[in-house]
């Protein structure tokens, strides 16, 4: 999905975000910039989006109300293979990560992101490479990847989570109610 680029002139993007407030502001910022936005709230309406006129970019959310923003890089992969994908999260594991990638989006980046920071992930060249961060994770952070990926792995069933960290079912939900440790 992420091999070619999209068609000379098409600007068409997509933006799937449940934050009404974030959507717009961030819908106009990247009209500013001379792409052609249609911007919506549900997993659902990105979907048929997706399937009936998939656009050449697309900005989409990874955790909303009615699903995953991984369904509708799915939809796309199948109904415009060079469609760009960003996910935009604000609940980032190396986990989730992971299977953006593999679902075909390009980039994957932590909210809040700026205009500007998007724009420049979807217009990204393949070849362009991050560098390697200055600082390394703390141990907080290693373990609140952990439990992420174990969560990721176990189908994002509370219970069976817990038992396979030996943790208590209740200790497991207070962690993951929380945003990512820096």
């Amino acid at each position: 999905m992420n091999a070619a680029a999209p068609a000379e002139g098409d600007n068409s993007l997509l933006i799937l975000d449940d934050d009404a407030a974030f959507r717009t502001r961030l819908a106009r910022a990247l009209e500013g910039r001379g792409f052609a936005v249609n911007a919506v709230g549900s997993v659902a309406e990105a979907s048929a989006i997706a399937t009936k006129t998939p656009p050449a970019y697309a900005v989409l959310d990874l955790r909303l109300e009615d699903g995953s923003g991984l369904s509708v890089v799915e939809a796309l992969s199948k109904s415009r293979a060079d469609c760009r994908v960003v996910i935009l999260t604000g609940y980032g594991a190396i986990a989730t990560a992971v299977a953006a990638v593999k679902a075909g989006a390009v980039d994957y980046l932590a909210k809040p992101a700026d205009a500007e920071d998007i724009v420049k992930a979807l217009l990204a060249s393949p070849d362009d490479k991050p560098e390697p961060p200055d600082n390394p994770m703390s141990a907080d952070r290693i373990r609140w990847e952990h439990i992420q990926r174990v969560y990721e792995l176990c189908g994002h069933n509370v219970s069976e989570t817990a038992r396979r960290l030996n943790m208590h079912r209740r200790t497991l939900q207070r962690i993951l109610a929380k945003r990512a440790p820096r």
